[in-house]
């Protein structure tokens, strides 16, 4: 029999340890992001988050549905659980495990996400009614797998990052991060903003600019650099979350320790229950997404 002092000191300190971890995170899941929607919630490692933020980037700057998102990153999910892979079956590669030996292209050429990524829509587009079908009976129709009814099992995942990253969920993906190491410039993600968003960014339909953190953010973080990253939406609130989603996604490659948009703001220094969503806020500059990195 367990003595009762033994109890209450074993009471104590799991009670003490829920408590801290309710206020400072678990650190089980620091290193993930985090989308929710439908009545549930789906979390993702940082690798795999910016892999859907990417994928999803692609279909926003072709100017495709949400669904084709949906589509595209349960397809990635099933082939290579969003992995750029340099392996797979015979002679699949990538993100998509496509195949050189079925003309998807070279070694070489599949092996970079964003092409690969626009290969995949090459060929949904060609498919009449893709919009409304049934989303594994499409992917099997792109994909010509051996598994065709594996992609269901991805469906509800796809589904809430491609809402999250395609802009129609507003205030959604949220990252648990450790802090960043190192001073990061905001050239960084405009470089990688212009690289997935070539048709917008390359248009202006997105514009972005170098401003100064403490004018156009709403709150400044003590580690965060002088200089803040201003993308402009020009007006459209639906691209403008799926850029804010995006450069969040992107937080643990990029160094950003906060993203700020339309009254909300994610912060990266956020633990516990405070990190579970976009916090509101008030000033700033609400009609442009401000990125914030880690700086000196």
């Amino acid at each position: 029999m367990i003595p009762l002092v033994m109890v209450l000191l074993f009471a104590g300190i799991a009670g003490g340890s829920y408590l801290a971890l309710q206020q400072y995170g678990s650190p089980a899941h620091t290193g993930t992001c985090t989308a929710s929607g439908l009545g549930t919630s789906h979390r993702y490692s940082t690798d795999r988050a910016a892999n859907a933020a990417l994928i999803s980037a692609v279909a926003v700057d072709r100017g495709l549905p949400p669904r084709a998102a949906s589509i595209a990153l349960a397809t990635a999910y099933q082939e290579s659980q969003l992995r750029n892979l340099d392996h797979g079956d015979r002679d699949s590669i990538g993100l998509f495990q496509q195949r050189p030996s079925q003309d998807w292209g070279t070694v070489e050429q599949i092996s970079d996400p964003i092409y690969s990524t626009n290969a995949f829509y090459d060929v949904l587009e060609k498919i009449d009614g893709y919009e409304s079908a049934d989303i594994n009976d499409v992917a099997q129709r792109v994909q010509r797998s051996g598994h065709p009814e594996a992609y269901r099992d991805h469906e509800t995942e796809g589904r809430l990052y491609a809402s999250a990253l395609t802009g129609q969920s507003g205030a959604n993906l949220v990252c648990t991060l450790d802090p960043v190491d190192a001073t990061v410039s905001p050239e960084q993600v405009r470089s990688e903003l212009a690289r997935q968003f070539p048709r917008l960014t390359g248009s202006e339909r997105v514009g972005t600019t170098l401003a100064d953190a403490g004018g156009t953010a709403p709150q400044l973080p003590v580690d965060a650099g002088a200089t803040a990253l201003v993308i402009d939406p020009q007006g459209d609130t639906g691209l403008g979350w799926a850029l804010a989603n995006w450069a969040v996604a992107r937080a643990a490659d990029d160094g950003v320790v906060q993203v700020s948009y339309q009254g909300r703001v994610w912060d990266r220094s956020l633990r516990g229950e405070d990190a579970n969503s976009w916090s509101s806020v008030e000033g700033g500059d609400a009609d442009r997404v401000v990125v914030l990195v880690s700086g000196s």
